[in-house]
């Protein structure tokens, strides 16, 4: 099993974590910053909904797109 990606958010916690990749695309559609390394994430993003990349692989495009966004928190 995938972890989940931890994001910044305006919530109580101050934490948001992705586990689904439905919701990483919400989050993704959000973000203002949509250079390189989000444009990776969003078409990763559509090839692992088809099933044709590991979902691993999709949260490591993922992450690399947060933390362009300075969303990601560390580990």
């Amino acid at each position: 099993m995938v972890q989940p990606a931890c994001l910044r958010q305006n919530r109580p916690t101050g934490f948001l974590g992705i586990s689904r990749i439905d919701t990483a695309a919400e989050k993704l559609l959000k973000w203002s910053n949509r250079g390189p390394k989000w444009r990776s994430a969003a078409e990763a993003c559509l090839s692992a909904m088809d099933g044709k990349m590991p979902t691993g692989d999709f949260r490591l495009l993922f992450e690399a797109a947060a933390d362009e966004e300075e969303m990601l928190l560390p580990d």
